[in-house]
């Protein structure tokens, strides 16, 4: 079922709503599309502000599909920008996982820096022998 669909039944099941039909049912339409395309913008902008860092990745051909779709729908300008805007949104989706790799990555920096402290003081007390 489409998103669209699942969204004229919601409202239809509104306490106090009217069948929406006609007119009103296109005024429901329209501002819920409205709505979708004003959160799709700002998490564009969002995704594009700061792209200083150049990438080139290698996707497969489902990928390319909706990062073309994207650009096909005037959503984005470019693959660039879909794909830029699909990282993002990634990142987001799945911030409690980055949080739990962030505090192990933190850990592993600071273990592999006393381990390098340690070979030079090993280092240090061969080379004084």
């Amino acid at each position: 079922m489409s998103e669209t669909a699942i969204n004229e039944e919601r409202l239809a099941e509104e306490p106090g709503r009217k069948s929406a039909t006609g007119p009103k049912k296109s005024k429901d339409v329209v501002s819920i599309a409205s709505d979708v395309a004003a959160k799709i913008t700002e998490a564009l902008d969002q995704a594009l502000s700061g792209r200083a860092n150049v990438l080139m990745i290698r996707v497969n051909d489902e990928t390319l599909r909706h990062l073309d779709m994207l650009v096909e729908a005037d959503i984005c300008k470019s693959r660039s920008q879909s794909a830029a805007f699909l990282i993002a949104e990634g990142i987001k989706a799945n911030q409690p996982l980055f949080q739990q790799i962030s505090v192990v990555t933190e850990q592993i920096a600071a273990l592999r820096g006393q381990l390098r402290e340690m070979v030079h003081a090993s280092a240090s007390t061969e080379d004084d022998s």
